[in-house]
């Protein structure tokens, strides 16, 4: 029989929609591959900000995790928000148990709005345990400043090998360039340095980028693609959601991405239905 391309993400739910295991499981949906999830925490947020966050309890991150790897085992892993360090440790025990290919983890910190998401305990355990058997680490500038200290990307690059990257994608979409955003990949222990530019996209609606990002390239790896390859497709793909979504409004904020940017034929549809 055939069989579907199974990818894991293990994050933070967002209720709005627009990022953490919902907005994983749309880009890995959107990109063809078979989603599968388990969530370190509900938070309460929508596209103006964070409200509140609750850690789910560390047995249940565990079980669902377990569930998961022993009936499909994913082809590729993205981690998201890992909250807590009880936490931290917990997925780190889980990955220790069953070595999945292909783990792609975005050390989400702050949101979008500023709000913290991460536990300065947590750090020290992704550092050490988590780092080392990711296949792509992927903060933005402001998530890569916070682990090193550094303002410059090479010399986060540097730094984040020396923590025990293998390979580091510094995403620049948060940059105030506007004309080109700009990631840099450093593959094979900082050996190659991959500039990656993509116009950028006047928008507001930017809510859930670096989840999305991460997912994509979880998704491509699992597909077959090369590492760089999958950065490549991932970028193009968060490009064009971008823009496929800077003319739609979506809440009061910062709103979300097109996910399913691809062109849809929904039957009875009326773009000018009266709201309900």
């Amino acid at each position: 029989m055939r069989t579907y391309y199974p990818v894991l993400t293990i994050a933070g739910s967002d209720p709005s929609g627009g990022a953490g295991i919902q907005a994983d499981i749309k880009t890995i949906s959107a990109i063809g591959c078979y989603a599968m999830s388990a969530i370190t925490a509900i938070t309460a947020q929508n596209t103006t900000g964070v409200r509140a966050v609750m850690p789910v309890p560390t047995a249940m991150v565990a079980e669902q995790i377990d569930m998961v790897m022993t009936d499909i085992p994913p082809l590729a892993v993205k981690i998201g928000m890992l909250c807590s360090a009880e936490i931290a440790s917990t997925v780190a025990d889980s990955l220790d148990r069953y070595h999945p290919d292909n783990i792609v983890l975005d050390p989400v910190m702050l949101s979008s709005s500023g709000t913290s998401l991460l536990e300065r305990e947590a750090i020290d355990i992704i550092v050490k345990r988590i780092f080392p058997i990711t296949t792509l680490v992927t903060p933005n500038l402001d998530e890569a400043r916070e682990l090193t200290g550094e303002n410059d990307p090479v010399k986060q690059i540097e730094i984040l090998h020396e923590m025990g990257c293998r390979n580091v994608l510094i995403t620049g979409g948060d940059s105030q360039a506007t004309d080109f955003k700009t990631d840099i990949l450093s593959t094979d222990g900082r050996k190659n340095l991959l500039e990656l530019r993509a116009d950028a996209v006047s928008t507001r609606n930017t809510h859930g980028t670096g989840c999305t990002l991460s997912s994509a390239v979880a998704s491509y790896l699992a597909v077959g693609n090369s590492l760089t390859d999958s950065v490549r497709l991932a970028k193009l793909y968060v490009t064009n959601a971008l823009k496929e979504g800077s003319f739609v409004s979506t809440g009061k904020g910062h709103g979300p991405l097109n996910h399913f940017f691809s062109p849809r034929r929904l039957k009875n549809f009326n773009p000018n239905r009266p709201k309900s």
